[in-house]
């Protein structure tokens, strides 16, 4: 994954909808979204591993507000207080999280998924190699 879209979106029947046929439409391919409701407002967490630019385009022309993150995944220790311990760890090293949520658990660990506003310093703080060091990373 590459990217992490943190959008807010009123919630109206069919808005999410709308909102993927129109990301449809410029080619993005969405690879996990969750969505949450609360009152009069949606929001909706939508990774892709495509086209940030043309995902950012549709966003702004729709007109919604949206927090955007370098997406990145962990795996931690399925306990209660081990995302707590994460975040606090980031927080402390000045990387805001911007949007997270958990894709698979099992086996004691739980695998999330971070949208954070300095991934190269998030990757250093939780010991995760650099994109450059990465096998088939983009140069």
């Amino acid at each position: 994954m590459s990217q992490q879209f943190v959008v807010q979106l009123p919630n109206h029947p069919g808005e999410l909808s709308r909102l993927a046929r129109a990301l449809c439409a410029r080619g993005v391919n969405i690879v996990q979204i969750q969505q949450n409701t609360v009152g009069d407002l949606t929001c909706a967490h939508i990774f892709t591993d495509c086209c940030d630019d043309d995902t950012t385009d549709v966003l702004r022309s729709m007109g919604y507000s949206f927090a955007l993150g370098s997406s990145l995944m962990i795996e931690i220790e399925d306990t209660p207080c081990a995302f707590s311990e994460v975040n606090d760890r980031l927080h402390h090293a000045g990387v805001s999280l911007k949007g997270c949520c958990v894709v698979s658990r099992g086996h004691g660990v739980a695998t999330w998924a971070l949208a954070v506003d300095k991934e190269d310093r998030a990757r250093e703080i939780l010991g995760l190699p650099a994109l450059s060091d990465r096998a088939g990373a983009p140069q």
